[in-house]
């Protein structure tokens, strides 16, 4: 691959975020953070990414309504969410508007890594397709 899989990590947790994508980053990815769902709209509006990462439970907008915007507005990236806070009915409710995944923290690195790589070549799929 010639361009690195571009990921945006959405988390209020701000150590979390930045150790995840600092762990990212050495696993030959190009990782970004934000620390709450307004900043990661404003910063998919501002940038293009493969695949966010996002924290289900954050002041404001919560991973429902962030995620509920992201689609609103077209953003194309694939969407994980990386919760520590389990439940079937969010689980259904998130797939049904539109994530890619959603994971239980904590987690190891190499099953984020790859989720990240299935969701990015579902996403290029999806693009060749014209969708």
């Amino acid at each position: 691959m010639s361009e690195l899989t571009r990921v945006l990590v959405v988390d209020d947790e701000k150590r979390y975020a930045d150790n995840l994508a600092k762990l990212l980053g050495l696993n030959g990815l190009f990782a970004h953070t934000v620390y709450s769902g307004e900043e990661a709209l404003d910063e998919l509006q501002r940038m293009a990414y493969d695949v966010v990462l996002l924290d289900m439970r954050m002041p404001g907008f919560t991973g429902t309504a962030t995620l509920e915007r992201l689609r609103a507005a077209g953003v194309k990236a694939k969407v994980i969410v990386v919760t520590g806070h389990a439940s079937a009915d969010d689980a259904a409710e998130l797939i049904r508007l539109g994530a890619f995944d959603y994971i239980l923290k904590p987690c190891k690195t190499e099953k984020i890594l790859e989720l990240i790589d299935r969701a990015h070549k579902k996403k290029l799929e999806e693009e060749r397709a014209g969708g």
